[in-house]
């Protein structure tokens, strides 16, 4: 476990808990974040900042694991007020202008984009520091290596911290009091070999604690590690039974949302967890993740 203090701050996405965590550490003249969080969830993050002393200008460098809209969109307004924002060499140029990325975006979320997500504003090129593979970031005596583990998408990194994983999406969603974990498959770059390199290459490093974006500081790492394999090999095998009838679209929605709930009910969640479940990982996201990955990898198996 790490020896310096990790503070987990909780920033309500969408007035939910425990569905996105930006962590802080301090250092001697302010503090460093790991996931900056959306736009929409600024307001919270001053808010969590301001329970231990700081507000936003205290907040000196930004670490992102990808720039996907809950892990980086307030990135901007941080680097705004000073901060420095690493980030993965394929996500850097998205970071300095984010015009393409939003459009996407805005093709998916239409007219919630903002409710979501709020103001994704650009780094400034002097803000903005690009990492690269296995380089380490350090900040007075705070030490941070960042490890490159697509799968989740090609621009991400988790980052070694003492003896803790700060794992982004490469290391699931999980609700703290659930041995239940969830893979989140978005499109363009879901890919599932990757991802189980990714994880082996995570177990090799032994870490102590794992503290993926969704959500909190877990202590279990062989068995969250360990789940993550255990539930890509339970979604191939759906793919599998599902994929080669080529069937519509929404059916598979209709198909994978009910699959999901089966899980859900056999782990006794209830309906907050399955809320924060949802908002983390939206099914309908995932699947369009799978058809993809499918018919651009897989479709010789149907």
């Amino acid at each position: 476990m790490a020896n310096t203090p990790i503070h987990t701050l909780d920033l309500n996405f969408q007035g939910r808990p425990l569905s996105i965590a930006s962590y802080m550490i301090e250092h001697g003249s302010g503090v460093v974040l790991v996931e900056s969080g959306p736009g929409s969830t600024l307001d919270s993050l001053s808010t969590a900042l301001k329970f231990y002393g700081y507000d936003l200008h205290n907040v000196t460098h930004v670490l992102l694991t990808h720039i996907h809209l809950d892990h980086a969109g307030a990135a901007g307004a941080l680097a705004a007020k000073g901060a420095k924002i690493y980030v993965h060499p394929q996500g850097a140029a998205h970071m300095l202008n984010p015009e393409k990325l939003l459009n996407s975006a805005g093709r998916i979320y239409g007219s919630m984009m903002d409710t979501l997500w709020g103001q994704f504003l650009p780094v400034p090129q002097e803000n903005l520091v690009i990492l690269q593979d296995n380089e380490e970031v350090v900040v007075g005596n705070l030490q941070f290596r960042a490890l490159n583990v697509p799968g989740h998408a090609e621009h991400h990194y988790a980052y070694q911290f003492e003896n803790v994983c700060f794992s982004g999406d490469i290391g699931a969603v999980r609700i703290p009091g659930y041995p239940y974990l969830r893979v989140p498959m978005p499109p363009p770059e879901f890919h599932m070999e990757k991802w189980r390199h990714s994880v082996s290459e995570l177990q090799k490093m032994k870490f102590k604690q794992i503290a993926p974006t969704h959500f909190g500081l877990f202590d279990d790492v062989e068995w969250h590690l360990a789940s993550i394999i255990k539930a890509l090999n339970d979604v191939e095998i759906w793919l599998k039974s599902n994929m080669p009838t080529d069937p519509p679209l929404e059916t598979l929605k209709e198909n994978f949302l009910a699959w999901m709930d089966k899980q859900a009910a056999s782990q006794g969640l209830t309906h907050e967890a399955s809320e924060a479940y949802r908002l983390a990982n939206p099914v309908g996201m995932s699947v369009d993740g799978l058809v993809r990955y499918w018919k651009k990898y897989r479709s010789d198996l149907g």
